[in-house]
């Protein structure tokens, strides 16, 4: 126990000295979530913008219930000229430029962004749809009304915030773990550890538990910035993270140690470790939703244990859900930790193979 303890703060005193990898570690990933803080924290819905050429009568017969949700989806322009408003909307700078010819409402649209494109067509389709029940004088048969699950308080930063603590936690693991075991390797330490009378356990349980210690100080800090600047609300149960970062941080460890026990240099593992670590980052959803991602791409990212990381955070920290939401991604991880080290384990080298 005297020997882990020692080995342990060894170890921890050694990272808190090194600053390359106290900034890459904890500093780096934390400017992501500043940066998207920033971005997204007051972050409201977007209106559509539209450009109204010369006079359109529908618009201003609308229903007031109709024209009040009209003015909150689109924020709308005028123009005189038929022609400079077709040009805005071929250079992008308005979505949608609308003209009326007698009952036919004309809509000029681009195909450089479709997918606003088709928002926008769709939105303007329903207020002439409603505008025409108003003008045959008929009431509808059915009524409509929208509720938005989360609770209000939400924001789009809160639902951004597991994934780069799942991405830093992954970087900081994985590319710890290898650099310290090419580096050990290299500068005969591992064959020292291996001849001293401080038994193998005894290291790898400081290494693992100096680790952990890492990822739970990168977990308080993303939480408590998210908490104190960006105004992010815990919900469900939220301390289910915990186990969820303890056993994501042994998954990237062996990996890392895959990375380490696979190449001979520092250099060689730290690019081993970058190669599995940054695209994972993007297909495992951290940076971005998949939500529009094609249905092969959804399936793969489910083969990532990053992508199992941060959903089970997103489920716990932000959906509200219960334990329960956190035990397979647990067991995901846990089996992709012993499968990975059994691969690892036939690689593994003592000493360099280099003089």
């Amino acid at each position: 126990m005297i020997a882990f303890q020692r080995l342990s703060l060894a170890m921890l005193k050694g990272f808190l000295r090194d600053r390359q990898a106290v900034f890459f570690s904890v500093f780096f990933p934390l400017m992501f979530l500043v940066l998207f803080g920033g971005v997204f924290a007051n972050q409201s819905q977007s209106k559509i913008s539209m450009v109204e050429v010369g006079s359109v009568p529908l618009i201003d017969q609308l229903p007031a219930q109709a024209r009040a949700s009209f003015d909150q989806s689109f924020d709308v322009q005028k123009s005189s000229s038929l022609s400079k408003a077709l040009q805005d909307v071929k250079d992008g700078d308005v979505t949608i430029a609308i003209e009326q010819d007698g009952d036919k409402i004309i809509a000029h649209y681009s195909d450089a962004d479709q997918v606003q494109s088709a928002v926008a067509r769709g939105t303007l389709y329903s207020f002439i749809q409603s505008s025409n029940i108003a003008a045959s004088g008929q009431q509808p048969k059915y009524s409509f009304e929208n509720e938005r699950v989360e609770d209000e308080s939400l924001k789009t930063i809160q639902f951004m915030t597991p994934g780069l603590l799942g991405w830093a936690i992954a970087t900081s693991a994985t590319f710890g773990a290898a650099a310290t075991l090419v580096g050990w390797r290299s500068t005969k330490l591992l064959r020292r550890i291996r001849l001293s009378p401080v038994s193998t356990t005894s290291v790898v349980a400081a290494r693992i538990g100096v680790t952990i210690m890492i990822a739970m100080m990168q977990m308080a800090i993303f939480v408590g910035l998210g908490v104190v600047v960006f105004g992010l609300q815990l919900t469900g149960s939220w301390y289910m993270a915990i186990p969820l970062v303890i056993c994501g941080t042994l998954a990237f460890m062996s990996l890392g140690l895959l990375a380490g026990s696979v190449s001979k240099t520092v250099e060689g593992a730290t690019s081993l470790a970058n190669i599995f670590v940054l695209p994972m980052a993007f297909l495992a959803g951290s940076f971005f939703p998949l939500d529009g991602a094609p249905h092969w791409l959804n399936v793969t990212s489910h083969l990532l244990p990053l992508r199992h990381l941060n959903d089970g955070m997103l489920d716990v920290m932000v959906r509200g859900k219960g334990p329960g939401a956190a035990l397979m991604p647990i067991l995901i991880l846990l089996g992709f930790t012993v499968v990975v080290l059994a691969i690892a384990s036939r690689f593994f080298t003592w000493e360099s193979d280099t003089v």
